[in-house]
């Protein structure tokens, strides 16, 4: 009798264990579990990259690009005044860019291009009607701007635009939001010379 009992106990824990087993298993017989622990270890991983993307889109510099594009649109349009305009704006967004996410190597770069683009960006702003001296600045300021979208990323498609004429044929570039050459050294005297250097994305 007793040694039925224990029998009994022993074949009782056999199917415990085979059922603790099993237990995680899918109805076509594969382990659950080890496809949890995946999940979970590549859920964790993807959480990790994105909030390491999140916080490079955090650094915005939409604002002072948006306001180069109106100071360049002016130049095409040999409109001094809405340059003036523009390179205010400028001024404004630079000082107005958020510092607040961005790595110390990041603030670092940033504050070493402010000081040279406010400089431009005022002297712009400050020359309405006298273009020839705003343009001066303008290609100045378009290299400021260039290592700005390379640092921190554009925030949109951008064409970085040559003109070989410029500056008695040492030539100088700008950026641009479309693939057309509208050239902002020469405005309407010659607004198709230029070529394409670099898409920027």
């Amino acid at each position: 009798m007793i040694k039925s009992i224990i029998l009994g106990l022993a074949i009782a824990g056999t199917a415990l264990v085979a059922c603790t087993g099993t237990g995680n298993k899918s109805l076509d017989g594969n382990n659950n579990s080890n496809d949890i622990k995946t999940i979970s270890q590549t859920d964790n991983s993807t959480e990790s990259k994105l909030s390491v993307t999140d916080v490079e889109k955090s650094v915005s510099i939409k604002g002072i690009v948006s306001a180069y594009l109106k100071l360049k649109n002016a130049f095409t349009e040999d409109n001094s005044d809405a340059a003036a305009k523009a390179g205010k704006a400028i001024e404004t967004a630079l000082n107005n860019f958020d510092k607040t996410n961005i790595t110390a190597d990041q603030k670092k770069k940033f504050e070493d291009i402010e000081v040279d683009a406010k400089e431009h960006a005022e002297h712009i702003g400050k020359n309405n009607g006298n273009i020839a001296h705003q343009r001066e600045h303008f290609e100045l300021l378009s290299k400021d701007i260039y290592d700005l979208v390379k640092d921190f990323g554009p925030g949109q498609a951008l064409y970085k635009d040559f003109c070989p004429m410029y500056n008695n044929g040492k030539g100088a570039f700008w950026l641009s939001e479309t693939k057309e050459i509208k050239n902002p050294y020469f405005g309407k005297s010659m607004p198709s010379c230029g070529t394409i250097k670099e898409e920027i994305k």
